[in-house]
């Protein structure tokens, strides 16, 4: 069947709902090495909505209340109200793609009981395995959360996948590792480009363009090795995860309830 006109291509929205400020040192490996002052750098949080005319794909959910504060995490817009700022229908299900497992990326799995949930079988089976509840790991996730998973899968509605899924024509989930085992990258064509949603891949784009990997690591080479993959994917766009600068690269976008917190890429649905 021709898939119908438009229907590959989308409107990406980006959405900060929480901030925190802290050191250099805080979020870059070993930062000594690098032979620089430490100082100051903030870090903001996003989740991503990509949409047209025939659906919607919810990217992340963000930091539920409890996993925010339990970090003391500034909580900017509540995540729920975000969505319900943009129209996204959660009663209508729709899928949900979770770059990886930490509490700032699934803390709200809740909000979409109905919603099919796309995950690297890598990350899925590293939160539910043995080694999930060791301290440098575990302090990263909310148990409660990692349970919507386990919920999901019950239910039949986890969609795994081994290194890339295509949930919807013009849309590619890609795993790459490094940050966490399924850390995943999403690739979304728009009428302005291919726009490359890093998530946790590239928290800073300082972090990819000097190659200075993040603090929290689960292999250090797959790291490295997500930033030279995203270079050859050469897209027209990279939206970093974690950057205080990323909304200002953008077109901001002014929906009531929403203003000064959201930027979009590619024309409207």
């Amino acid at each position: 069947m021709t898939p119908a006109p438009g229907s590959d291509q989308y409107q990406v929205t980006i959405v900060k709902y929480g901030t925190r400020q802290t050191v250099r040192s805080d979020v870059y490996l070993n930062y000594h090495l690098y032979g620089e002052p430490d100082g100051p750098i903030g870090m903001d949080y996003f989740f991503w909505v990509v949409r047209n005319a025939h659906r919607t794909i919810v990217v992340d959910t963000g930091f539920s209340a409890i996993g925010g504060a339990n970090r003391k995490r500034t909580t900017l817009i509540e995540p729920a109200a975000a969505f319900d700022a943009l129209g996204v229908d959660r009663a209508a299900g729709p899928p949900v793609v979770v770059t990886h497992a930490h509490y700032d990326h699934i803390g709200n799995l809740d909000l979409f009981p109905g919603s099919a949930l796309i995950v690297a079988i890598a990350e899925y089976d590293f939160w539910t395995g043995p080694y999930a509840t060791r301290t440098l790991l575990h302090h990263s996730v909310e148990d409660e959360e990692i349970g919507h998973l386990r919920q999901a899968a019950r239910e039949d509605r986890l969609q795994t996948f081994d290194d890339e899924v295509s949930p919807a024509p013009g849309v590619r989930v890609i795993r790459v590792g490094g940050h966490t085992p399924g850390q995943s990258v999403v690739l979304v064509n728009t009428s302005h480009g291919v726009v490359l949603l890093a998530s946790d891949s590239v928290h800073y784009y300082e972090e990819y363009e000097r190659n200075m990997p993040f603090t929290q690591v689960a292999n250090l080479i797959d790291m490295y090795a997500g930033f030279d993959r995203i270079r050859a994917m050469r897209a027209d766009h990279l939206v970093a995860g974690h950057d205080p600068g990323t909304l200002g690269r953008f077109a901001p976008c002014t929906l009531a309830g929403i203003t000064g917190l959201a930027a979009t890429i590619g024309e409207e649905p």
